[in-house]
């Protein structure tokens, strides 16, 4: 058991909610990038707002640091009066700067799920410093959200309601490829799966795997897809949570996975006719 600043920091519930719907927007965005190229269709990221997602804090932060002046979910507009759309258009403006430079940043507010939307902006002055890992090079000293949005032949909807976090992707991408390609992807095989997805098709860790694990026995799952980088520890917990009526399976990437669904009797996709 967490208390709540030890699971979030001093982050608000409002700004937490903000972030999982973000991730969960995110996960849905790769997921249907990974899916058409995986099918040979046309698909392509386009890069968004520069959203504060996480903020960097030094020891002994000063009053003009980033963790001290910028919150979560704010989005970063403006440099030293330049536009800034995107992180492409930001990163040729860091440059010339250096540790300890001052810069001015021109914000618009987060957003407040359920809310009204701000059109407010404000400039902070903000003080450079130096990324932890290269002592001569300048960073704001914040973590952006992956706002990037998918272009594709034709449109997608995955409806989660209100549900947010990234843990979604490898079964968006798993659903999507079962809906374009003929046949069942699953075998006839009650399948679940979870764990994000990246747009070189790996999969990633989760958190609450065992809690999942549950859900999954409780649906009469008989096969879970899960993260191969867990803990040792976590796919133990998982095993004895989902008993031995579940077949638990780690696995790293796409590829993998549809391995696994192969062997269950499933229809693959290698040598599928897309459904349009």
């Amino acid at each position: 058991v967490q208390t709540y600043e030890e699971r979030y920091g001093t982050s608000t519930p409002s700004e937490q909610q903000r972030l999982g719907y973000q991730s969960m927007t995110t996960a849905k965005q790769i997921a249907e990038y990974v899916a058409y190229k995986r099918l040979g269709l046309d698909a392509s990221f386009v890069y968004g707002d520069i959203i504060i997602e996480e903020l960097v804090c030094l020891e002994n932060p000063g009053p003009l640091s980033a963790c001290k002046q910028l919150q979560l979910g704010e989005t970063i507009t403006e440099l030293d009066g330049e536009p800034t759309p995107t992180l492409l258009d930001l990163a040729p403006l860091m440059a010339d700067k250096k540790p300890g430079d001052i810069v001015t940043l021109t914000i618009k507010p987060a957003d407040i799920p359920g809310g009204a939307l701000s059109a407010e902006k404000y400039v902070k002055r903000i003080q450079l410093i130096a990324d932890p890992d290269t002592s001569t090079r300048p960073i704001i000293g914040f973590v952006p959200a992956d706002t990037r949005t998918v272009q594709l032949p034709f449109e997608v909807d995955i409806d989660t309601d209100q549900i947010g976090g990234p843990s979604a992707g490898l079964a968006f991408t798993l659903a999507l490829l079962d809906e374009l390609t003929p046949g069942d992807l699953m075998g006839g095989v009650k399948v679940a799966a979870t764990g994000t997805i990246e747009e070189d098709e790996s999969v990633g860790a989760i958190g609450a795997l065992a809690q999942k694990a549950v859900a999954v026995k409780a649906a009469g799952v008989k096969v879970f897809l899960v993260p191969k980088g867990q803990s040792e520890e976590e796919l133990a917990d998982a095993r004895r949570a989902a008993g031995p009526s579940v077949r638990i399976e780690p696995v790293a990437d796409l590829t993998e996975a549809l391995a696994i669904l192969e062997s269950l009797g499933g229809s693959g996709i290698s040598n599928a006719t897309i459904e349009l």
